[in-house]
């Protein structure tokens, strides 16, 4: 940076600044928001080289920043997102002058017409969307095989810890990326199962996905109305709590919010470091254990002792009754043609895409640039009704429902008396995604090739308070975050 002071500062004062440590510098008059989204710009353009994370900046940035500096002179204290900088995952639909394409060159005109709920929420409480993530394309829903990250419109997200060694994990990659390079104060991604639970494990940083209708799905690129759902990524557990406070709402247009008996929730009153004292905590071995190496499961053994030293009851090896049940993806391939068609309706008329088919041809157009990995999920998907009509969707469906909440996660916490279930990383995400199941991922440790490893908590529909006492408690008895050794020399991003 030019300005000496904020050169200074951005590089030794800003990286793995809290929320709240940012709060107190604004109100202390150490910085303004305009220096903060100064820093992350410039943390951006120096570090991001390497790492491709963020695939657009909002142009106003610096200018909002400046009239919420100015707001905070005449009004004094503010709310705790007030001037605070953070970044929206690409499928979340923003009313400004930044772009919503799923990572697609098919949607790189979009400019929605109105704000997500997302966005809404986050303006109100004062936050400045620095910009966009960048992110596996379609939500990593066009294709079988495409590396996570992978967009092509972005190019290839890579992990801050070792680009090219390590998978960043999807699909919200660019959100997991960018906060674990410390580019914004937090993000938000979004999941229809694991998309912000795999970035998190495996940037190191904390992610929590919600029951489906916590937050509001509406203005949301989707895959899945009955498993996608926004939720925050950021450096702590305090951080996460205090977004998804914010991000918490009845919509009146999305009928999921309703069913939410914890509409105003604050959630940062579960931040209590003594709260695994009494929680019964079920580890879920098999078949999880299995696709992690030796150094991993020993990370994962120490996770548990963590937990015992911390007063929790921990009941090892606890067998969910479906969890060798021969699930199959009916749910997402219905779903996708008859939420994206609704969605791309109503896109402006310069896109040149309006339905799913549009989307098809318009890549078939385009072999080149849109397909390096193929398309076999999307056109599976434009080979249904678009009704969800079929008896394959609807029985699959009511599987999914039954064998992962009565005969899945109901079962063994009921039969256990369990607070919650431990999982490796984001291995078991597949069953509290097709519940509708709310989870969140902490830190928990490196391997000794530095690669990151979370260690995941899974509770029953509106419990995120008792998985954020758990995830706080777990983090500050361990403090394992430590932020990724950035790389400046790296001139040309990959395409």
């Amino acid at each position: 940076m030019y300005n000496p002071r904020l050169d200074e500062l951005s590089e030794n004062w800003l990286p793995e600044k809290s929320i709240a440590d940012l709060q107190q510098a604004l109100a202390n008059g150490e910085v303004t928001s305009k220096d903060l989204v100064l820093m992350y710009m410039a943390r951006i353009a120096r570090y991001d080289k390497s790492i491709n994370s963020v695939l657009e900046l909002n142009p106003d940035a610096v200018q909002i920043a400046e009239a919420l500096d100015a707001e905070r002179k005449q009004s004094g204290t503010c709310g705790p997102l007030y001037g605070i900088p953070v970044l929206l995952k690409d499928n979340i639909d923003t009313y400004d002058k930044l772009h919503t394409s799923a990572g697609s060159l098919a949607l790189a005109e979009n400019v929605a017409a109105e704000d997500s709920f997302v966005a809404k929420q986050l303006r109100q409480a004062g936050a400045i969307i620095l910009g966009k993530a960048n992110m596996t394309e379609w939500a990593n829903f066009m294709t079988d095989g495409m590396p996570s990250g992978y967009s092509s419109r972005g190019g290839q997200v890579k992990n801050p810890y070792g680009p090219g060694l390590f998978d960043v994990g999807g699909s919200s990659s660019g959100s997991g990326a960018s906060i674990a390079s410390n580019f914004a104060a937090a993000a938000i991604g979004t999941e229809t199962s694991g998309s912000i639970l795999s970035p998190a494990s495996s940037n190191s940083i904390v992610g929590i996905k919600p029951t489906v209708g916590l937050i509001s799905r509406r203005g949301i690129i989707p895959i899945s109305h009955s498993q996608d759902t926004a939720g925050p990524m950021a450096r702590t557990v305090a951080d996460s709590a205090l977004l998804l406070s914010v991000l918490t709402d009845k919509d009146a247009r999305d009928p999921a919010t309703h069913a939410n008996p914890n509409h105003g929730m604050q959630y940062t009153q579960f931040l209590n470091e003594n709260a695994l004292k009494g929680k019964i905590i079920g580890v879920a071995k098999n078949p999880y254990y299995n696709y992690l190496n030796d150094e991993e499961k020993l990370l994962m053994e120490q996770a548990i002792s963590v937990l015992k030293e911390q007063g929790a009851t921990v009941i090892e090896s606890i067998n969910i009754p479906s969890e060798k049940e021969e699930w199959d993806y009916n749910t997402l391939i219905y779903e996708f043609k008859n939420a994206l068609n609704a969605y791309l309706g109503n896109t402006p008329a310069n896109v040149p895409v309006s339905s799913l088919k549009d989307v098809i041809v318009f890549n078939l157009e385009r072999p080149k640039e849109m397909l390096s990995y193929g398309q076999t999920l999307l056109i599976q998907s434009e080979a249904t009704s678009g009704t969800l009509t079929e008896p394959d969707y609807i029985n699959s469906r009511e599987k999914d429902i039954y064998h992962s909440t009565i005969n899945g996660i109901d079962a063994v916490m009921d039969d256990y008396q369990l607070d919650a279930i431990l999982f490796p990383n984001n291995i078991g995400a597949g069953i509290p995604a097709k519940a509708g199941y709310p989870s969140i991922t902490v830190p928990g440790g490196y391997t000794s090739e530095g690669k990151p490893l979370g260690v995941t908590f899974t509770a029953k529909a509106y419990e995120e308070g008792k998985l954020i006492e758990i995830g706080y408690a777990y983090e500050q008895a361990t403090k394992h975050r430590q932020a990724p050794l950035l790389d400046s020399k790296i001139l040309v991003k990959e395409k």
